[in-house]
């Protein structure tokens, strides 16, 4: 099996990447949060810092892209692959309000007509410079009915892969997967297809090999943000004990991402932005947390939350197949 590391923006930059993969198991591929190409300018510093080969060192990332224009998105994969960039990802799956009211992500995929010629164009245009193109997909925009017609747009173009979130952009991330309708997508699409979607324990992973026996590769999200040991517990086994998920390594973890953002950000209050956000996620693994999330949320200084965070491993436990199912 093929395990790959899902674009979660906010959450999943190159700080991130590095610190996971150093502490867990290590992914086949990690994806950056979108990037989002301007007209007639490159990659911002923010994009290009999280690009950097330098900063992804023994990491296969694979950059995504979001735009609904061939001529943007070229503009960003021919600069990518001047950083030695020879795979891109179109997103077609972010539900979030602010992107699809620009008919991006997700809203992309009720302009068919439009997502075909910019398919077709970008396409010809990555053999040509030799890349390749995987898309990472919903089922539609608000019926899964929407599905067999876009998977035959995708059928018709060399895509590498096709990353098959099995909901429609109004569940966003609630309901349960539509398993008919990936099954649809399974067995019907010309390029491999990767699984992405709830899979939060080790028997959620397990159900789906066992219905999907020649699935060979799956995509974790939200899974391995709330469970970073998540896929060592995979990988070793349902029986596997308390392993990949003990405080010792998450704390090593958790320290290497706080070092990383108080090196590359000014101030408290940006780290303790991005820290909180990753804690409003983790600490659901760690059973009796209320008092303590808390502390950490209120914490208004580096030393406060420090504190905080030293309670939280000193007093609390991980729970046995703990996982995170909506945030």
């Amino acid at each position: 099996m093929k395990y790959y590391l899902a674009p979660m923006e906010g959450l999943t930059g190159y700080i991130y990447r590095n610190a996971y993969n150093a502490c867990y198991h290590p992914m086949d591929k990690y994806f950056t949060p979108f990037l989002s190409p301007k007209a007639n300018s490159g990659l911002s510093f923010r994009e290009l810092n999280d690009i950097l080969p330098e900063h992804n060192r023994g990491l296969y990332l694979v950059p995504q892209i979001l735009t609904n224009q061939a001529e943007d998105f070229m503009r960003m994969a021919m600069e990518l692959r001047e950083y030695g960039y020879t795979e891109v990802n179109l997103n077609l799956g972010c539900p979030s309000g602010t992107v699809v009211s620009k008919h991006k992500g997700a809203g992309f995929l009720e302009q068919t007509d439009r997502l075909d010629r910019l398919l077709d164009e970008v396409c010809t245009r990555l053999e040509q410079i030799g890349m390749e193109l995987s898309v990472k997909t919903r089922l539609g925009m608000t019926s899964p009915d929407e599905f067999p017609g876009l998977l035959e747009i995708y059928n018709r173009y060399p895509i590498k892969e096709l990353i098959l979130h099995p909901r429609i952009r109004t569940d966003y991330y609630k309901n349960t997967p539509n398993m008919p309708a990936f099954r649809v997508g399974f067995e019907g699409s010309r390029a491999p297809v990767c699984y992405n979607g709830d899979i939060f324990t080790v028997s959620d992973y397990e159900t789906l090999c066992g219905e999907y026996p020649k699935l060979d590769r799956v995509m974790l999200g939200r899974g391995i943000i709330s469970n970073p040991g998540l896929l060592d517990r995979i990988a070793a086994g349902a029986d596997s004990g308390d392993a990949g998920t003990g405080k010792e390594t998450l704390r090593q973890f958790h320290q290497m991402v706080y070092e990383g953002y108080r090196e590359i950000m000014s101030g408290d209050r940006n780290v303790l932005f991005k820290m909180k956000e990753l804690w409003a996620c983790m600490i659901q693994i760690f059973s009796d947390n209320g008092k303590y999330i808390k502390r950490i949320k209120k914490s208004q200084r580096l030393e406060e939350y420090e504190a905080a965070v030293a309670a939280v491993f000193r007093d609390l436990d991980i729970m046995e197949g703990a996982g995170f199912r909506t945030y």
